[in-house]
């Protein structure tokens, strides 16, 4: 990994194996709930807050994507059900830092309008408005599911 400074905004970035540079400026984490729903939102929030410090890892998107796991098991919640909850309260990362079921709710989400039944929510347009400025691909949601051919296998 190699270390890069920007001199006129002092911005370190980080050049990852995929050639992809990764910033810490792509990542916003979520803010506390002011005025908690429920007490679910605080619960979920505060577990993710803490385990993020604790993940053994310097990229930020693994970070994030292991302490959404961690919170979904220790809560007994989906992984997406946790990622959505964390963007509504302004969580925003690249896409590899999400759950596949939550990228496949935003995508799917995303393909309908406004007004239609299962349109996307304001923090799904967000974090594609999010994606598209951090240089994400635009058409990773047509690209996400392979046909894999397996032959029988033959004992």
């Amino acid at each position: 990994m190699t270390y890069q400074i920007e001199a006129e905004t002092n911005k370190v970035t980080y050049k990852a194996n995929d050639n992809k540079t990764v910033s810490h400026a792509d990542v916003s984490l979520p803010l506390p709930p002011l005025q908690a729903k429920e007490a679910m939102e605080v619960e979920i929030y505060a577990r993710f807050m803490r385990h993020i410090r604790l993940v053994p890892n310097s990229r930020m998107e693994i970070k994030i994507l292991s302490a959404i796991q961690f919170t979904s098991d220790m809560m007994d919640l989906n992984d997406a059900i946790v990622a959505k909850t964390l963007a509504d309260m302004g969580l925003r990362a690249p896409r590899r830092a999400f759950p596949e079921s939550y990228l496949e709710h935003v995508d799917r989400s995303l393909m309908r309008s406004g007004w239609d039944v299962g349109g996307p929510c304001a923090s799904s347009i967000e974090m594609k408005s999010h994606w598209d400025n951090i240089g994400e691909d635009k058409f990773a949601a047509y690209r996400r599911e392979y046909s894999i051919l397996s032959e029988p296998a033959r004992v």
